[in-house]
C-alpha cells in the first residue's frame, strides 16, 4: 500500500509538471506570435561602422525580404544572413535582434581588384570571385585582369601581391596575371608590357626570373624606349623580347 501511494504521488507530480510546462509553452507561443513582435524594421549598416559604397540599404533590403520568414523570435538568423549574402556586392553579413521588432544587419562589401576570366566576374582584394555590375567596379579604380583554372583565385592573388613587391625596384607594377591550365604564369605590367614567366618548377624560380627582368629593364628601355611589346623570361640565363620592328632571342640579350 505504502509503495502504491508513493507511486501515485510521483505519477500525480509528473502529470502536474507536464501540464504546467504545456501551459507555459502555450503561453510563450501565444506571446511570441503577438503582432507587436512582427518585424517592422530591418536596418542595414556597414560592418564596423564603415560606409557602404555599392550596397544600397533599401535595394538590398528589398532583395532579401522575400526570403525572410518569421518574426522577432522565430526568424532564423542564419537564413537571414544567407539572404543578404546572396545580394551582389555583399561579401559577408551578420545579423542581430533588437527589441522588440528590429533586425540589425551589418554588411561587409566586396572590394574589387580586377576581373576574373572572360565571363564578367570580379576578383576582390581578398581573393573572392563574385558577380556584380562591372561599371560600378570600374568607378573605384582601373581593374587588373586575372584568370586561372577554376578554384585557383587565392593562389593567383597571392602571386600577384608577391610580384608587386618584386617589381618595385624597377618602378613597375603588375596590372594583370594569368595562370594557364598547365600552370604557367604570364603577367601584364602597368606600362603595357607582357611578360612570360613560365612554370614554377622550383620554389625560387619565378622570383629569379623577375629579378633578372628588374636588373636588365633599365638597359632595355634605354635601347628600345617604348617599343617593347613582350618579354619571355623562360630562358635559364637570358630572355627573348619582341619590340616594334625588332625581335631578339636569349642569345643576344643576357643579364
Amino acid at each position: 500500500m505504502w509503495h502504491d501511494l508513493r507511486m501515485l504521488n510521483a505519477t500525480t507530480s509528473a502529470l502536474i509538471a507536464v501540464l504546467v510546462l504545456s501551459l507555459l509553452g502555450s503561453g510563450l507561443w501565444w506571446v511570441a506570435h503577438r503582432p507587436m513582435f512582427t518585424l517592422k524594421v530591418i536596418r542595414v549598416e556597414g560592418m564596423d561602422g564603415g560606409q557602404l559604397r555599392h550596397v544600397n540599404p533599401s535595394t538590398v533590403r528589398s532583395a532579401a525580404l522575400p526570403r525572410i520568414r518569421g518574426n522577432f523570435f522565430t526568424a532564423n538568423l542564419d537564413n537571414v544572413r544567407q539572404a543578404f549574402e546572396a545580394v551582389p556586392w555583399v561579401r559577408k553579413a551578420s545579423v542581430r535582434r533588437e527589441w522588440p521588432n528590429k533586425l540589425i544587419v551589418s554588411v561587409e562589401e566586396h572590394q574589387p581588384l580586377g576581373t576574373w576570366g572572360d565571363d564578367g566576374r570580379l576578383l576582390s582584394v581578398k581573393g573572392d570571385v563574385f558577380t556584380a555590375n562591372l561599371a560600378e567596379a570600374e568607378e573605384d579604380a582601373d581593374l587588373a585582369a586575372f584568370s586561372g583554372p577554376e578554384g585557383s583565385q587565392k593562389e593567383v592573388l597571392a602571386r600577384y601581391y608577391q610580384l608587386a613587391e618584386w617589381l618595385k625596384p624597377a618602378s613597375l607594377a603588375p596590372r594583370g596575371l594569368q595562370l594557364s591550365d598547365r600552370y604557367g604564369w604570364s603577367m601584364r605590367l602597368d606600362n603595357g608590357l607582357r611578360v612570360e614567366l613560365g612554370r614554377e618548377q622550383q620554389p625560387a624560380l619565378l622570383r629569379g626570373r623577375v629579378e633578372r627582368l628588374v636588373n636588365i629593364y633599365p638597359q632595355l628601355t634605354s635601347l628600345l624606349q617604348d617599343r617593347i611589346e613582350s618579354v619571355d623570361m623562360r630562358y635559364p640565363n637570358g630572355l627573348a623580347l619582341k619590340a616594334q620592328g625588332l625581335a631578339l632571342d636569349s642569345k643576344k640579350v643576357k643579364r
